[in-house]
């Protein structure tokens, strides 16, 4: 982890970035949302090391592991239910509202960003969203309350469709799950555009997502990378900060919105 005078000379050189910053675009991953209580997926006592992913082949074909992907949300969703944007996700805001981010790519379904004040227009979920859900077979939606009544009134069974029995999932991208196609060419189209990408709190490994940092900087764009752990891409990345996501980018972004 980047320390001491190492740290504020990177902040320095952000800044400077931030501050001709005209058509950025950020790509934030769970590493921006620890600073709000919620855990990351791969660093140690993540989530991964607690529960492996369910991937969405076993989801569709074992009706004991759907059972066990609600109990996990359900779980999640009263430990973090609580949870408020951090300094990351203000600072983002931010520099949205400022004219120099053009949108947020994220992978986080936490809903964060939304909170922090960014519009959806603004925003590309590429993971999906986890504040309803669907059926898989129809695609009707379902709201959570509905679905957490019937599991819990029913043993802890997950519910299925009332339309045509098919599972029903939250509306989120599960391993082995087509990507969403309208959110990655929005992702695709704001990526090829900027000229500035900041990738935020992300390992960086999940593809086809992780390709969008190399796609920015092979286009020109200024490439930073913000994450507590070194990633794959920090050798072809113009800045690289291994340092607390809040601690960084919110004293940059505010000095930016001073020069």
């Amino acid at each position: 982890m980047t320390t001491g005078d190492d740290i504020k000379a990177a902040g320095d050189e952000l800044t400077a970035i931030l501050v001709r910053m005209r058509r950025g675009v950020a790509f934030t991953g769970a590493g921006i949302s620890t600073e709000s209580g919620i855990p990351d997926f791969r660093s140690p006592g993540g989530l991964w090391t607690r529960n492996r992913p369910i991937d969405f082949a076993t989801f569709l074909s074992d009706r004991a592991m759907r059972d066990e992907a609600w109990r996990r949300r359900f779980a999640m969703e009263d430990a973090f239910a609580g949870a408020r944007p951090g300094r990351g996700h203000r600072a983002l805001a931010h520099l949205l509202g400022e004219g120099r981010l053009a949108g947020i790519v994220t992978q986080n379904i936490d809903g964060l960003h939304q909170a922090s004040g960014v519009r959806d227009d603004r925003l590309v979920e590429l993971h999906g969203n986890t504040t309803y859900a669907a059926c898989l077979e129809c695609g009707e939606r379902y709201e959570l309350a509905w679905v957490r009544q019937r599991f819990e009134t029913h043993g802890g069974r997950a519910p299925d469709c009332l339309d045509c029995g098919g599972p029903i999932k939250t509306a989120t991208i599960s391993f082995g799950q087509p990507m969403p196609a309208e959110a990655m060419a929005r992702a695709r189209a704001l990526t090829q555009a900027c000229d500035v990408f900041l990738a935020l709190g992300s390992s960086l490994v999940v593809w086809p997502a992780a390709g969008f940092p190399v796609e920015a900087k092979r286009r020109g764009a200024t490439l930073v990378i913000v994450n507590r752990e070194p990633t794959e891409i920090d050798d072809i990345a113009d800045l690289v900060i291994h340092a607390d996501i809040g601690d960084v980018l919110g004293r940059a972004a505010a000095s930016a919105g001073t020069m």
